[in-house]
């Protein structure tokens, strides 16, 4: 069995037509997911990039393998097995096609061919599904008759959202996303964004932006436009006679906020538009098109997955449960009843997910001014619009109670005794501050 393993950076599920999105942004994606299983409830226990990679290559929650934020200065342990690595011991040829290298180096323990076509951009996340294209597809079909593990990284739909021209069909034509009867885009000059992107960005929209929905079309733009990509390397797969016996699976590391919570296009915040994300798996010959699996699952899932299906031993030290059993249909039992996320890179913050609840913990203030304690029925309020934490604090104090019991014990079993969201502290958000000085200077 060959094993194709795609993350799609940034790809909230909620946006795809598979997942019940009205707009036709994911052909491919859907066609994937209706060949194969596609668990409708999957989500990252830690946000951003870095931290869900890690999770998905490790098989351990980030309270576990203790990288919780986006640029933060602890590495991972050299001792703790990344899955390229248990892989390529189990006789898999590994390459991977992608730049997380640039980020961590652990992301690219076990690769006996790292192929990086971003090198060729200053802003290394802006290399195209195009270019990874160019590198992957030749490299199946060099290595066709190997028993391979390939890794593939899509930037699409990641900030800044420039797809080509001909996917810019998403926003209603009779609508002018310029004009000075809109104001949703206003909030974000009060953030650092607004600086961040002006050049590399927004600049380059043909005129001032006034509306946000716009921006969001452009988000539903890359979409489509990376599935056209992943369609090339399906397509691969069939001309050189591998799909029949290669294991693809379709995940992306966190979602996006339109903005929702005044969060502006980016992915923080433990809001169910950023945690949730899409997984499918498919194997012709192993995998029936069954459908939906409602499951709750979560990235560090995906290793123990990857590794029963391979025929590989399971790390002991894994914490994830393998899917297999669910995706080709020998149980349908499994899952989890509780899951726990968090985040250190703007935002310092815990969550707890269970069927249709979720609190959300703040270990220090948020530029946001969110509450130190948000409280959402899932049921009633998908889009968590209303804070229940005043009116049913009893029920926060019980969820508090169950989250703190949960981080001190995996705190124990890791031989540590503090909050790392507290030890390491927030990494991106600390542009936040500086840019907040940089305008006090302006006045």
């Amino acid at each position: 069995m060959n094993i194709v393993f795609i993350v799609v950076d940034t790809l909230r599920a909620s946006r795809l037509s598979c997942y019940g999105y009205e707009k036709p942004t994911s052909p491919t994606l859907d066609a994937l997911a209706g060949e194969g299983a596609r668990f409708a409830r999957c989500f990252a226990p830690g946000i951003p990039t870095t931290p869900a990679h890690t999770t998905m290559y490790t098989g351990l929650h980030p309270l576990t393998h203790n990288i919780v934020c986006h640029g933060g200065q602890v590495d991972l342990d050299r001792k703790i097995p990344v899955l390229p690595e248990l892989l390529q011991n189990r006789g898999y040829t590994t390459a991977a096609v992608d730049n997380l290298y640039d980020i961590k180096p652990w992301l690219a323990r076990g690769y006996e061919f790292y192929i990086n076509p971003s090198a060729r951009h200053k802003l290394r996340l802006l290399v195209s599904c195009e270019e990874i294209n160019s590198r992957a597809i030749p490299w199946i079909k060099a290595h066709a008759h190997e028993k391979f593990f390939l890794f593939l990284h899509y930037w699409e739909p990641h900030t800044p959202y420039l797809p080509p021209q001909k996917y810019r069909n998403f926003y209603p034509k009779e609508r002018d996303p310029y004009s000075s009867e809109h104001s949703s885009f206003a909030p974000i000059k009060r953030q650092p964004f607004w600086g961040m992107f002006g050049d590399t960005w927004f600049n380059k929209l043909g005129g001032e932006v006034t509306d946000a929905d716009y921006i969001a079309s452009l988000y539903d733009a890359e979409i489509r436009h990376v599935d056209d990509g992943i369609a090339e390397i399906l397509q691969t797969l069939d001309t050189t006679g591998l799909a029949e016996d290669t294991l693809v699976v379709l995940t992306g590391d966190h979602g996006e906020s339109m903005y929702q919570h005044d969060i502006y296009f980016d992915h923080h915040g433990l809001y169910e538009d950023i945690i949730h994300v899409p997984l499918m798996l498919r194997h012709p010959k192993k995998i029936p098109a069954q459908g939906v699996l409602s499951h709750k699952v979560q990235h560090l899932d995906l290793a123990p997955t990857l590794l029963e299906a391979a025929g590989a031993n399971i790390p002991p030290a894994m914490e994830g449960k393998s899917l297999w059993g669910m995706a080709t249909g020998q149980t349908d039992k499994g899952g989890w009843n509780r899951v726990v996320s968090c985040e250190s890179t703007w935002q310092a913050k815990w969550a707890i997910r269970t069927e249709t609840e979720k609190l959300i913990v703040s270990r220090e203030p948020d530029f946001h001014n969110t509450p130190p304690r948000e409280l959402y029925d899932l049921s009633a309020d998908p889009a968590e619009t209303r804070n229940l934490a005043l009116e049913e604090w009893e029920r926060v104090d019980q969820l508090e109670a169950e989250l703190e019991e949960w981080i001190a014990k995996g705190l124990a079993k890791s031989g540590r005794t503090e909050d790392p969201l507290r030890t390491q502290g927030i990494t991106l958000g600390k542009r936040w501050n500086s840019w907040l000085a940089s305008q006090r200077t302006k006045l």
